[in-house]
């Protein structure tokens, strides 16, 4: 008869586990935690962080970072902001802010791939360079007040679902499709395991890699799109810290940092386990200096335990 150590269920069902124990512990600790209205502006505000979060888990596959996502998002939100502002059609607003985070994530792939350079150097680099952007494009003025059909992207609701929530699942299950189903799923975790082994099997590595980047520009633009119609309004300093809650979310879910292991359903639980605990701080008022170390010490010990993992897999 097979059967599963406890061991094994545990390393499978582990962050499901911890996120179950996290909502009980908050709800016990806050009678507000669990309330209608306070699960519905948990998703809202989750649902931004785990858009990106999809695209980091492609880049994180591949054995690769991205800390450009939070600046990232700001220069995407002042351009679709001003796009509003000059009354273009919604569709040509929206094409417009998904193809800057296209070429934003093409261009960090390209100095990667074909310069050669460490992603968490380029990215860094790439980090400075869009936040800087975003102060000039603006002159540090923030740009508000939209129409109401852009306004619904942030804020309306399908079939009392969040607009936002459905648009984070969606890419989810789009994702989860990609990686599973199609060649750019494969090669990316296959990058992730042995780049050496999959170039000599004549697979254009460089190219799958650059895409994984152009994924993560695309989530970060979408994570833009939402965020500004949500608050109806965009700033330079938007995202300031997301790459923290956008990266916990997908080390949390279990994608290892040295590539080839996760999923994007882990990283959705990940992306929930944050939210929950971000919200669950402002709850219990706990000061945000504080909520910094809670979620430093949780993405060390959420990389400890891959490294654990990693140890015995050898």
């Amino acid at each position: 008869m097979f059967r599963i150590s406890w061991k094994d269920m545990l390393q499978r069902y582990g962050i499901v586990l911890g996120f179950v124990i996290v909502v009980l512990t908050l709800s016990l600790l806050s009678p507000s935690f669990l309330t209608t209205r306070n699960l519905l502006n948990l998703t809202r505000q989750t649902s931004v962080h785990g858009i990106m979060a999809v695209g980091m888990t492609f880049v994180i596959l591949t054995g690769g970072i991205d800390l450009s996502v939070g600046s990232l998002l700001a220069l995407c939100g002042v351009v679709c902001a001003s796009l509003e502002h000059a009354e273009w059609p919604l569709p040509a607003v929206l094409a417009g802010t998904l193809l800057l985070g296209a070429a934003a994530g093409w261009l960090n792939g390209l100095v990667i791939t074909k310069g050669q350079v460490t992603p968490f150097v380029v990215t860094l680099g790439t980090m400075s360079v869009a936040r800087g952007l975003a102060h000039i494009y603006t002159d540090g003025q923030p740009i508000s007040s939209f129409g109401a059909p852009f306004r619904w992207i942030g804020s309306g609701e399908i079939q009392h679902v969040p607009v936002p929530v459905v648009l984070f699942l969606a890419t989810v299950a789009c994702a989860a499709f990609v990686l599973q189903h199609t060649v750019l799923g494969r090669y990316t975790y296959a990058i992730g395991s042995n780049e050496v082994a999959t170039r000599l099997t004549g697979v254009a590595v460089d190219a799958y890699k650059a895409t994984a980047y152009v994924v993560c520009g695309l989530t970060a633009a979408v994570g833009a799109v939402v965020l500004t119609s949500r608050l109806n309004a965009a700033e330079s300093v938007a995202g300031t810290g997301y790459e923290l809650d956008v990266i916990a979310s997908v080390v949390i879910g279990g994608t290892s940092l040295s590539g080839g292991r996760g999923s994007v359903w882990g990283t959705l639980i990940g992306a929930l386990l944050i939210g929950a605990i971000n919200n669950g701080m402002n709850l219990l008022m706990i000061p945000s200096y504080y909520q910094l170390v809670v979620k430093g010490a949780i993405i060390v010990a959420a990389v400890l335990v891959d490294r654990l993992r990693a140890r015995e897999a050898c």
